[in-house]
């Protein structure tokens, strides 16, 4: 299994490849340069730091880590913790910071603190002592903040100063980190946020006390003690978040606001447009509610309120402020995703807005998509009220970074591997920032469709070469299928494992059921407290109207493989419909969703106490003797996000049914797959299994 020129191999080397891509942009507001991350090649997971001058295109090596470090990385546990989180894999400098001018930045590497002159690339170790976690300079970059051992400390950029603003006051607190919910799913990755003079900072307290322990076990090396996590699983309690402003000379004001009622805080902003912002949310999570912050008393201000019958939907880059002084918002009005600025909606319902990328003095910079839920797009959108601009000019999936009139479009198509990179100085590109990602051994044959009666958007994959008539081919879907997570898409790299598959000899199917992105909240309220039915369903009615148009797909020989919610998916196929699904892969499935987090399945489910019939009818445990196909289940036993228990449990019920079945349990992974050979062999050990099961 170790062909080192097989596709499955190049697939693994290179990350999905994603190594050697640019990565991370932060832009000069001046527009004279960009800084960006990069790794050196198409194999090496180390990233250094590069600027490309605007100007010229020319593009400097800054900081390259093999000169900064003598032995190999050696990360703590937090950072581990915080890299599984963001879902990171690459290592080097994986993160960095800035000042307001991009004039210094500052970075960790392992654990220690590093500043880095962004116009000279003259880099310096910050005498500090503990592991460090994400500094970050103030906006006049004369002082570093950072967190070890659970305080928040600062110091200057000489390295002279070091105080701890904060420190922890009990074993379970910690200071200016995000605690797992958080970071896991509300994409918030932070715990602090400079003000815009830099004499202050606001700061999240956690305490993690009432969280519950779990323990992750290390079967294969029994000397190994487990591993705790403070793990808050649906209908449990979270950790208690709070927050203060500190001030550079050893103030402190708490930050007040109603923590029963609003305990979750989903993000928090702080700029020179006005007071610190919050965005906070009920549990149920059908109310939240944007705080302005008086930081001189601690004392918060109502400026809105959205409400939903449902949940509220967490949107990134929002609420924020723009230079006048008016709250921008992404909010649901008449069913779409809408761009919100002071009292004017500013977008309409022909665009489900995204994310807010930039807030500039005289336009908002969005992602957004419009009739075509594949496609992604950039536009402008004028705080005038003018007509909406598209930045992106050609198909496919577009993210920005932007300051000043200076924007980096990163531009993902059908036509091309990989990621292009732009750099933009009003409409005009002035430069193009290289990828050294490596070309993959494959083109992918894609024909996008939609279908049925709810329009399902699918990607179709036949084998190469193969001629319409020729044979008849089983089929694999291939989805994720639930929310927050897209995979039919306008962009070539989004199907490379999935060609592979067919070229295997399957037709494959990736199809987008009710609850995925991009079709506004209406669609995406269609799971709730439904995930088995819905998106099952969306799964069926996507293979069967596709295969009454493509007569070569053999719907005698259907099998389905998915990750995560994939693999619960996966699983819940042929567990409810065996008649349509003949073999199935599961790997890291959620098979009873009383063991995956709060924020998460509460949203959807509801909470558990309240509404335990939701519960079992969307659990797998049940069904257990319902088996009559093929199953393979796939687990890392490290995954701290969807433990081991949902696999172990499942394969429990099974055995006690006398159901045979497979587990495939891989010792040291987490919900990731990162090892070269692990995640090569998995590709091969799933069509080998397939391929018997469907004959």
């Amino acid at each position: 299994m170790g062909n080192e020129t097989s596709f499955p191999r190049q697939h693994a080397r290179t990350q999905r490849f994603t190594l050697g891509a640019p990565r991370t942009f932060a832009v000069a507001p001046d527009g004279s340069r960009a800084v960006f991350l990069r790794s050196s090649s198409a194999t090496s997971r180390d990233n250094g730091l590069w600027a490309v001058d605007t100007a010229t295109g020319q593009e400097t090596l800054l900081v390259d880590p093999a000169t900064l470090l003598a032995d190999a990385e050696n990360l703590s546990a937090q950072e581990r913790a915080r890299r599984e989180r963001t879902r990171e894999s690459a290592s080097g400098i994986v993160g960095y910071a800035v000042d307001a001018e991009l004039r210094l930045a500052a970075f960790a590497l392992s654990g220690k603190a590093f500043v880095a002159d962004l116009g000279t690339g003259e880099t310096r170790e910050l005498p500090v002592d503990g592991a460090v976690l994400d500094p970050r300079p103030d906006p006049t970059g004369r002082h570093v903040a950072y967190v070890s051992g659970g305080a928040l400390r600062v110091v200057g950029v000489d390295g002279s100063g070091g105080l701890a603003l904060a420190e922890p006051d009990g074993p379970e607190i910690t200071w200016g980190v995000a605690e797992f919910i958080a970071a896991e799913e509300m994409d918030r990755y932070r715990g602090y946020w400079w003000s815009p003079e830099g004499e202050h900072l606001l700061a999240a307290r956690v305490d993690n006390a009432p969280v519950a322990r779990w323990h992750i076990a290390d079967p294969a090396n029994p000397a190994t003690l487990a591993a705790e996590v403070a793990y808050p699983a649906a209908g449990t309690a979270n950790a208690e978040v709070s927050l203060a402003v500190l001030g550079l000379d050893g103030s402190r004001v708490d930050i007040e606001w109603d923590r029963a009622a609003f305990p979750y805080l989903n993000s928090a902003h702080w700029s020179a447009g006005g007071s610190p912002l919050l965005a906070v949310q009920s549990r149920d999570q059908r109310t939240l509610r944007v705080l302005a912050v008086d930081p001189g008393t601690g004392q918060t201000r109502l400026l809105r309120e959205e409400t939903d019958p449902h949940w509220v939907e967490v949107m990134p880059g929002a609420p924020a402020w723009t230079a006048d002084g008016r709250l921008v918002m992404i909010a649901v009005r008449d069913n779409a995703y809408r761009l919100l600025v002071g009292d004017d909606v500013l977008t309409g319902d022909d665009l489900q807005v995204r994310t807010v990328l930039h807030v500039g003095d005289a336009d908002v910079l969005i992602s957004a998509s419009a009739q075509d839920p594949t496609q992604v797009h950039v536009y402008r959108v004028p705080l005038s009220g003018a007509q909406i601009q598209r930045v992106s000019t050609v198909d496919g999936v577009h993210n920005a970074v932007r300051s000043g009139d200076t924007t980096v479009l990163l531009s993902a198509g059908m036509d091309w591997f990989g990621s292009r990179v732009s750099v933009l100085r009003g409409d005009e590109v002035v430069a193009h920032v290289a990828s050294h990602a490596e070309t993959p051994s494959l083109v992918p044959n894609v024909t996008l469709l939609t279908v049925g009666e709810r329009r399902l958007r699918c990607a179709l994959l036949l084998p190469t070469g193969h001629q319409p008539g020729s044979a008849k081919l089983p089929v694999l879907l291939d989805p994720y299928g639930g929310p927050h997570s897209q995979r039919v898409l306008s962009a070539r790299n989004a199907y490379l494992a999935s060609q592979w598959l067919a070229d295997q000899g399957f037709a494959v199917l990736v199809a987008d059921g009710r609850g995925t992105p991009g079709r506004g909240p209406d669609w995406d309220r269609e799971i709730a407290f439904d995930f088995a039915g819905a998106t099952l369903e969306d799964q069926v009615d996507a293979v069967q109207a596709v295969a009454a148009e493509h007569p070569d797909l053999d719907l005698s020989r259907v099998g389905i493989r998915g990750w995560s919610y994939g693999g619960y998916l996966s699983a819940l196929a042929v567990l409810r419909r065996p008649d349509v699904f003949h073999a199935g892969i599961a790997g890291a499935p959620v098979t009873d969703w009383r063991l995956y987090d709060t924020h998460y399945t509460e949203r959807y489910l509801g909470h558990p106490a309240e509404r335990p019939e939701v519960y079992d009818g969307n659990s797998l445990i049940a069904d257990a003797p319902k088996l009559t196909r093929p199953l393979m289940i796939i687990h890392g036993l490290a995954d701290d996000n969807v433990v081991a228990a949902h696999t172990l449990r499942l394969s429990s019920a099974l055995l006690e049914a006398g159901r045979p079945h497979t587990v495939l349990p891989l010792s040291g992974v987490t919900h990731m797959t990162p090892q070269e050979q692990v995640a090569e062999n998995l590709l091969l050990l799933q069509v080998d299994f397939l391929t018997k099961a469907l004959g």
